[in-house]
């Protein structure tokens, strides 16, 4: 039986469907697409005319590259096919010059993307809860401590350079994805349509943005651990959420991404709901060029 990997076009949508990954309502199916097209790459392994296993990557700022939509069809599991395809993704990604760091995004629990990640040479860097809720209003318990807004790009960007980039730190750049800190990832476009607010004595800020994966989601950026005791936090991001409710009419979560450290410190009747949390994995590019140095050596 003939094995190879090629690139999927959007035509190949049929194909994909036809796989057996056992996974219902697919979103990877319902936004094909979208996925091999523009700034998204999606490959697949075949075995004859089977498509036996799928992943990709997509592009931030053609510097940053994250694997992900792995499948694979239930009759071809146990072969490791997932892990030759993503080593092939994994060297596409980094064929591009531009590329210096390639991440990807796995749930804890999730013991085999995991393991196709470590063989690959990817390492954990952080872990992170995506904590949603339906509502704040029970936090949000002093009455006028609303934070102000920050206006003018130029003290946003302040703002990110002084407590994200220089610090060399984690920024959760959209729902999903958490990235390396970099002005590169960040247009001009989305410094004006990120809400900034700064607390009244100056030393704490947070970033309110709009997000869309399945649902619609107001989005909480914030660089501190202490969320809990900020007067004017949840003030400030409570009517924030219920304006976003009644502009798109659909369903609508506040997201907030957090250590295992940072939920310890949610009250008993906190609103959120916490799934296992996901881990992030990464690699730069100099430590995949020298790990493929010491493979030619070795063989």
């Amino acid at each position: 039986m003939v094995k190879y990997i090629r690139k999927l076009q959007p035509e190949d949508e049929a194909l994909f469907r036809n796989m057996n990954t056992g996974i219902e309502d697919d979103y990877v199916a319902n936004i094909f697409s979208h996925l091999t097209t523009g700034n998204h790459r999606l490959f697949g392994l075949f075995l004859g005319p089977d498509l036996a296993s799928v992943g990709g990557y997509s592009l931030f700022a053609n510097r940053f590259a994250m694997l992900g939509r792995v499948r694979s069809h239930q009759s071809y599991k146990g072969k490791n096919l997932s892990t030759e395809l993503m080593n092939f993704v994994l060297y596409e990604a980094f064929h591009n010059p531009s590329i210096q760091w390639v991440g990807a995004n796995t749930q804890e629990n999730n013991t085999p993307a995991r393991r196709v990640l470590e063989k690959l040479g990817l390492r954990p860097r952080i872990a992170l809860y995506n904590a949603l809720a339906e509502h704040v209003y029970s936090l949000a318990t002093h009455k006028e401590n609303n934070w102000q807004p920050v206006l003018g790009v130029s003290k946003k960007i302040a703002l990110l350079d002084k407590y994200y980039i220089k610090p060399a730190g984690i920024i959760p750049y959209e729902c999903y994805y958490p990235l390396p800190a970099s002005l590169d990832l960040i247009t001009v476009d989305q410094l004006h349509n990120w809400d900034f607010y700064e607390n009244k004595a100056a030393t704490r800020f947070l970033i309110l943005k709009e997000d869309q994966k399945k649902h619609q989601y107001l989005h909480i950026v914030y660089p501190w651990k202490d969320f809990m005791n900020q007067p004017g936090f949840w003030e400030t991001v409570n009517p924030a959420y219920e304006r976003l409710k009644a502009e798109t009419n659909a369903d609508t979560y506040i997201w907030l991404d957090l250590t295992k450290e940072e939920t310890a410190s949610l009250p008993n009747s906190h609103p959120f709901y916490l799934r296992s949390p996901w881990v992030l994995y990464e690699i730069e590019r100099n430590m995949w060029e020298k790990g493929r140095g010491e493979l030619e050596e070795f063989v």
